[in-house]
This record gives structure tokens, sequence and C-alpha cells, in this order.
């Protein structure tokens, strides 16, 4: 693992951070009075936020099983949150059992509980980094400790860089990663959109900013931004939970109006 100790982490519970939020619109338990008071202003002004985060995992789980049927056996998870059961690393392990998977996370809350994130199988291998996405040389150096950057690795950032602003380069990060990665490596994201709900969207960026949250939405062509020079799988880039529903079970309440926010998965050339 990284060598910390979790129990010396040092967690800042003055203000909200988007891993906690999502742990509590999950249901969770693992997060503060500060991460609740800011959810709680998300949903009044969308109460399908919770909704939204089970998509988000949703996806996840498909986009992984895809991959894994196609023969990728190696994924980096950035962005990867508390854990919540099925794990990426138990999803495609289940397909098969060889894969290896390195997790990444920024708060120091998902190092606390990364042993859940460690219960790999015999023949394969699981690892936890705590990093941030803006340090893209930090990650792939703790990565190559598990991974094999000659094979195709699938990198995957779930709802992750929408908390990255166009000012710190969010699009090239992601074009840094990529080009450690080999032929026939894979891009997987969602991210979230103002497209169907500009005034909510507008109020939210506003109550995260004062909160000290980036929170950077992007349009439907800004987001396809991050796959050129890549090729989409089909169907493209499409509402989150329409890609590929037959590898997965509904959310209940996806179709209760527009979810606001995009997915894809893109092979390397």
């Amino acid at each position: 693992m990284t060598g910390q100790d979790p129990t010396a982490v040092q967690i800042d519970t003055s203000r909200p951070h988007p891993a906690r939020m999502y742990d509590w619109y999950l249901g969770g338990k693992d997060n503060y009075p500060v991460d609740e008071q800011m959810g709680r202003q998300m949903l009044a002004l969308d109460p399908r936020v919770p909704v939204m985060a089970r998509v988000n995992r949703a996806f996840m789980h498909r986009a992984t099983t895809w991959l894994a049927r196609q023969g990728v056996r190696q994924f980096l998870d950035i962005g990867t949150g508390i854990p919540t059961e099925p794990n990426l690393h138990q999803v495609a392990q289940r397909v098969a059992p060889d894969a290896r998977v390195v997790y990444c996370d920024n708060d120091p809350i998902v190092l606390a509980h990364a042993a859940a994130l460690l219960r790999s199988t015999s023949q394969g291998a699981t690892e936890y980094l705590q990093a941030d996405v803006r340090d893209p040389a930090a990650i792939v150096d703790g990565a190559r400790r598990i991974l094999d950057f000659d094979r195709p690795v699938a990198l995957s950032l779930v709802a992750l860089l929408h908390f990255v602003s166009d000012e710190d380069g969010a699009h090239e990060l992601v074009g840094r990663l990529l080009a450690e990665l080999p032929s026939g490596s894979y891009l997987t994201m969602t991210h979230a959109t103002s497209d169907f709900t500009p005034e909510e969207s507008a109020a939210a960026t506003e109550k995260l900013k004062a909160a000290g949250v980036t929170l950077a939405l992007r349009s439907r062509e800004e987001f396809a931004r991050f796959f050129d020079g890549l090729d989409l799988v089909e169907p493209g880039v499409e509402i989150v939970h329409q890609w590929h529903p037959e590898l997965g079970e509904p959310v209940p309440g996806q179709d209760d109006g527009v979810i606001p926010g995009y997915g894809a998965v893109a092979r390397k050339r």
C-alpha cells in the first residue's frame, strides 16, 4: 500500500469533500456534518442527486464488466471514493480473477478504509495510492508497482473531472495520463453537465465554490474533447445510464427526468 498509517491520517472536516458527499448520497456513514450540510443544499436544488450518484456507480460496474470481457486485465481507478461494494476490483475479478487494480484518491478518509480495496483474489492484485489527479507523475510512478505499462490499462475517471477546472488543466491531465498507457488501453469517464439543468447547475456551482469545492460542469462537446484521438466504444458519448444498460440492473429513479451527465468508454489506438 502507500506505507502510511491509516490511523494517523489528518482529515479536514472544516469543508465538504466530494468523496464524502458522494458517500452521504449513497447512504454511507463515512462523512461529516459539513458534507451532509452541503449534500442537503444540493438536494434542495435537485432531489435526484443521490440517483445521479448511484447511476455513476452503476456505470462503473457496467463499463468494468465490458472491459474485462474484452480481455482487459489492468485497471487504474482515479477518484476512487470511499469503498462501496462491489468495488471495481470485485467487478473485474468476477470476470477475470487475475485482474490487477490500482485505486487512487486524494481524501485521507479513503486511505483509512483502503483495506476494503485490497481484498484481491489470490490470482490478481490490488493497490491503493493516496494522490491527486493533478499530479499524474506520482500516480503513474505508484501504479507501476502493480501494473505493467507495456500491456493495456483501463483508466477510470468516473465522476471526477467535473471537480477539476480548465484552469487546472483538466484535458491536459487526462492527456498526460493517457500518454503513459500503451496502445489498446481504454479511457472510462462520466461527467456532470449543465446542458439540461442550467439554472440549478449554476446555483450548485456557486454554493460549492463558496464552500471551497470546484465544480466545472461541461457540455457534451467539452466532455467529448477528453476522447480526442481515441476510438469511442459504441454507443459513444451517452447519457450515463443509457450506456450499455443490458450489462446491469437499472437504478431506481433513473428514468424520472433526465440525468444530467454523460459517460463514455474509448480505446487508445
